[in-house]
């Protein structure tokens, strides 16, 4: 016989159920939000790192070695802690103290810029895959450099490259746990204050457990009917 009490209904009992409720939708929330902005910006410096001007070249380069190299929680922590202290005290006070739940907009900063850093690569590595003929037929066309990207490269890249975007948008919804070092309450945050409150730490976090494996099986889901749907003809595709 085991010495710990378990006791799964803390999970559904008041007030903790609500807790946990609470923590999923701001997981579910954060991870959203810095999906869709990652995933702009990454096509964004993505496709500057191909493009033939050096400076932007040179500009998305540089984008993308400093957030790619420095870990998430660093960068986190450089947000919270170290952003304030550089910035006019009047802009610090309203940026960090007049926007409501601002731990929450400082993540969105955070994970949105490392998420993009390498998503831009996932997006340089599909367009170097497509064949320069692709690009002087849109030229041909009659087709300027910004409408041969927008109408035809980027499309084609990023159809290419959804296998790894979806381990990336795995990755921002797992990393939102990060979040509870700043004080955001998502899922990590809620089912630690559960432990806190109760001391049932195997049923706090294997309910977190849960709670990441189905919203990543559904992003696995959903990600796969994209992917199904985008396919190139003639490309091997998910069975």
């Amino acid at each position: 016989m085991l010495a710990y009490d378990f006791k799964w209904s803390i999970l559904w009992a008041d007030p903790y159920g609500s807790w946990m409720l609470e923590g999923i939708w701001v997981t579910i929330k954060l991870g959203v939000i810095c999906w869709f902005i990652a995933l702009f910006l990454g096509t964004l410096i993505g496709t500057l790192r191909v493009t033939p001007w050096k400076l932007s070249r040179l500009f998305a380069t540089g984008y993308t070695e400093l957030f790619r190299d420095i870990p998430l929680l660093v960068q986190l922590f450089f947000w919270y802690f170290a952003a304030p202290r550089i910035l006019p005290h009047s802009w610090e006070m309203y940026l960090y103290r007049g926007i409501p739940n601002s731990e929450f907009w400082i993540v969105v900063v955070g994970l949105s810029l490392y998420t993009s850093s390498r998503i831009a690569e996932h997006i340089r590595a599909g367009m170097q895959s497509i064949s320069d003929d692709q690009y002087n037929a849109a030229l041909s066309t009659g087709f300027t450099q910004f409408q041969t990207y927008r109408y035809v490269i980027i499309p084609y890249a990023i159809r290419l490259v959804i296998p790894p975007l979806t381990t990336e948008c795995l990755t921002v919804f797992k990393n939102t746990s990060l979040a509870m070092t700043v004080a955001v309450l998502e899922t990590t945050f809620m089912s630690q204050q559960i432990e806190a409150y109760t001391f049932h730490g195997i049923e706090a976090t294997t309910g977190a457990c849960v709670v990441y494996m189905i919203i990543t099986l559904t992003v696995v889901m959903i990600m796969g009917l994209v992917e199904k749907r985008l396919a190139v003809p003639g490309l091997i595709t998910r069975r």
